[in-house]
């Protein structure tokens, strides 16, 4: 649910609190398995040391991101694309929905492919640096917002909804965070490499590290009395999946040498599980009479098996089948068009769910 559950109510009477072993899993789908990750991590590091350990971990989560990574991003486009002439067009979808739907579905990636195509054609890398500082800019912005819709949305599963106040001071801390994890730690302008591509990036400066230290700081405490006065209502694990996410994944994602590398794949996981839950309760309810749709697991598999192919296409054939047109000695390294769709997909994956996961897009009735 990668970032922009701000404004998500879910209108329910019911409650559903699920069963104990349902729970475990929603804790540790959400969120929880990077606990497990940690000690797993210290027995590793030292087992083996932290060169053997590294090189597993990173191995490992490199080749997960076929199956993992690269399909959370593409299922966005299969859920933001379905029914796009209604989506964008349709009278039932609120104005102020349609014209955001119309910018991240059609404006948005026709900015970003004009730029990133710009940036190949003049071989220019620090024009696709400038994206690639874009990309590292926004991310924080995508995870804390996923983070705030985990604590929302499954809190509000089980009956437990925020004052107004309270979710200002939330999403006051989530902000806050955003702008420290980016801003920390202070570094000075200098090249820097991402996907093969050597660019020139700006400074963090030191007083902005401070500054947003500082406000993180005391949202960190506002956070903690609007909590200390629910804690006897908070659930586990919407609770734990935003810690985690804010804390372990976003201002402190650095903090173990190894976890680091799983962080993207547990980002992706935690979407997922929003995903086959809008998408799994829409199906079970087309499954029953009058309309006798097609079975649940039959429909989530489909919509695995296309994310994955999707995902195959976005990441790695068509990447791969553009860079080897290209010179390898070129001023845009040897994979550009890689450096390109990578950047492009995660800009406009950002955007796609400011949209999907908004009380406004009829589809997030079936979180309930």
């Amino acid at each position: 649910m990668s970032s922009a559950v701000e404004a998500l109510v879910v209108e329910e009477e019911d409650v559903r609190t699920p069963a104990p072993r349902g729970r475990v899993a929603e804790f540790l789908l959400t969120g929880g398995i990077t606990l497990l990750l940690f000690p797993l991590s210290w027995w590793l590091r030292a087992s083996v040391g932290l060169d053997a350990s590294e090189l597993a971990f990173g191995f490992l989560f490199f080749h997960a991101a076929h199956v993992i990574n690269d399909p959370h991003f593409s299922v966005t486009y299969l859920l933001f694309y379905e029914n796009v002439r209604e989506r964008a067009l349709g009278a039932s979808i609120p104005r102020t929905q349609r014209i955001r739907y119309v910018i991240a579905g059609l404006v948005v990636p026709l900015v970003l492919v004009t730029w990133a195509g710009a940036a190949i054609a003049l071989r220019s890398p620090q024009a696709l640096g400038w994206m690639v500082q874009l990309m590292f800019v926004l991310v924080g912005w995508h995870y804390v917002k996923q983070g705030f819709g985990v604590l929302t949305v499954l809190s509000m599963r089980r009956g437990v909804r925020f004052a107004d106040h309270e979710r200002r001071v939330i999403l006051a801390h989530c902000y806050a965070a955003w702008a420290y994890a980016w801003a920390s730690p202070a570094t000075p302008a200098g090249e820097f490499v991402e996907k093969g591509v050597v660019y020139w990036a700006t400074a963090r400066p030191a007083w902005l590290e401070l500054g947003s230290g500082v406000v993180f700081a005391l949202t960190t405490i506002a956070l903690v009395i609007v909590l200390a006065r629910r804690w006897r209502s908070l659930p586990l694990a919407p609770l734990s999946g935003f810690l985690i996410t804010v804390w372990a994944w976003t201002v402190w994602s650095n903090a173990d040498p190894l976890v680091r590398y799983a962080i993207p794949a547990l980002h992706a996981v935690q979407y997922f599980y929003f995903v086959a839950l809008m998408r799994g309760n829409r199906a079970r309810a087309e499954e029953a009479p009058p309309t006798f749709g097609r079975p649940v697991a039959l429909r989530l598999g489909l919509l695995a098996l296309s994310a994955l192919g999707l995902g195959w296409l976005l990441f790695r054939g068509g990447p791969a089948l553009l860079d080897d047109g290209m010179p390898s000695d070129g001023p845009l390294g040897p994979t550009p068009f890689f450096a390109a769709f990578f950047v492009v997909v995660n800009v406009h994956h950002y955007f796609m769910d400011h949209v999907i996961w908004r009380r406004e897009n009829p589809e997030t009735r079936w979180l309930r």
